[in-house]
């Protein structure tokens, strides 16, 4: 089942690249969530979607919403990751795919995981997904107008 616009949500809870629990409940109510998939650490694609995240990060910040990417890589992988680039958010480590499985975000091929983003607002309600593989900076983009949208309502 793929979660879609309009939909709630689902809770989770993963470790980040520091060993601290994570759950998308802990935003619920104070800010709204930007929660991207992605395939994997220090990959090309991921690496510049990863970045442009980490350019635009206070512009997000300033939008009220957290940025938090998720892939089946290791804690240690994604603090490497993290420290190598400057990457300022949150990096779970969904090793198994139990969260992607749970929101239905797609693979490439069958086997490669895929690149999709939510946006998640303060109630838990998504009111974006993109699902792009090679679109690295348009999710950062749609990301933005998306919670500058929600902004003016």
């Amino acid at each position: 089942m793929s979660i879609k616009v309009g939909d709630t949500a689902p809770d989770f809870s993963l470790l980040d690249q520091n060993g601290k629990n994570v759950s998308l409940a802990d935003f619920r109510g104070q800010k709204s969530v930007v929660l991207y998939f992605y395939p994997k650490d220090d990959t090309p694609g991921c690496t510049v979607e990863s970045c442009a995240f980490r350019d635009q990060y206070e512009v997000f910040q300033a939008a009220g919403a957290e940025v938090i990417g998720v892939s089946g890589d290791s804690r240690e992988s994604h603090q490497r990751f993290a420290n190598k680039y400057n990457l300022p958010f949150t990096l779970l480590s969904d090793q198994g795919d139990k969260v992607r499985k749970q929101y239905g975000a797609t693979t490439a091929f069958g086997f490669i995981p895929g690149r999709v983003t939510y946006v998640i607002d303060q109630n838990g309600v998504v009111q974006y997904v993109l699902d792009s593989m090679l679109n690295f900076k348009g999710h950062v983009e749609e990301a933005l107008k998306t919670l500058e949208q929600l902004a003016a309502k």
